[in-house]
């Protein structure tokens, strides 16, 4: 099996813009996500000007630009000004505020009045039967389930995003994304049960050019790697 041959769209995570450009330029990557941590951590200050700078270099693609605010009233009007910024804009908004208070309200006004949603960060089952719910018979729409800060609480995402799956199949507009990859494997894990989408960042998507490769080959290059640092080291004993 190839990368290409996998049954999972590829969306990158980031908000580096050359490496965004960069990624732009492989057939594979099918879309972009980012988020408020990712743009900090490129050093974005201009919220708007980076999205309009963005949609500008990749209209084709659906694009998923986060909300900031924590007030629910604050957070719909910046949804809509991001949706307008583009048709291929997709409006991140998380599950809950920081009061632990339910979005799915807002998502339901929201989506009926047909923005295009990616409602990011749930964790549980829960949330997304209650997420589905509110995006029922709305406008196309993602759920990001956060499936490797599952793993790093040290539970298997891979029966939870199968059921996830099974969860939002009567609904063809929606679509599931595993979000927060750790290794390669997830993105054959996620083609697996079914999933839509993963995110990956850069140092992910790097190696899909291993998927499928030989493992005796393989065997060989990391050999080959030891052996070429040794010598560029030019250790001796």
């Amino acid at each position: 099996m190839t990368a290409e041959q996998l049954k999972v769209k590829i969306f990158a995570d980031g908000a580096d813009k050359n490496a965004i450009l960069n990624l732009y330029k492989n057939p594979l990557i099918q879309g972009f996500t980012t988020n408020p941590t990712l743009m900090k951590k490129a050093g974005i200050t201009d919220y708007e000007a980076f999205a309009r700078d963005l949609l500008q270099s990749i209209p084709d693609r659906p694009i998923s630009l986060e909300v900031f605010a924590d007030d629910f009233d604050e957070m719909e009007r910046q949804a809509r000004k991001i949706a307008s910024l583009g048709s291929n804009v997709y409006v991140k908004i998380p599950v809950t505020n920081t009061r632990a208070e339910s979005a799915a309200p807002l998502v339901a006004k929201l989506t009926r009045e047909g923005i295009q949603l990616n409602v990011t960060a749930l964790l549980t089952l829960d949330q997304v039967r209650d997420i589905c719910s509110a995006l029922a018979g709305g406008a196309p729409a993602c759920i990001s389930v956060f499936a490797g800060r599952v793993a790093d609480t040290g539970r298997d995402p891979v029966p939870m995003m199968a059921e996830a799956v099974d969860i939002m199949r009567p609904h063809p507009q929606m679509e599931l994304i595993w979000a927060s990859p750790r290794e390669l494997l997830n993105v054959v894990q996620a083609a697996q049960v079914g999933c839509h989408i993963i995110t990956a960042t850069p140092d992910i998507l790097a190696k899909l050019s291993l998927v499928g490769k030989d493992l005796t080959e393989y065997s060989l290059d990391t050999v080959k790697m030891f052996r070429n640092d040794a010598v560029s080291s030019g250790f001796t004993l």
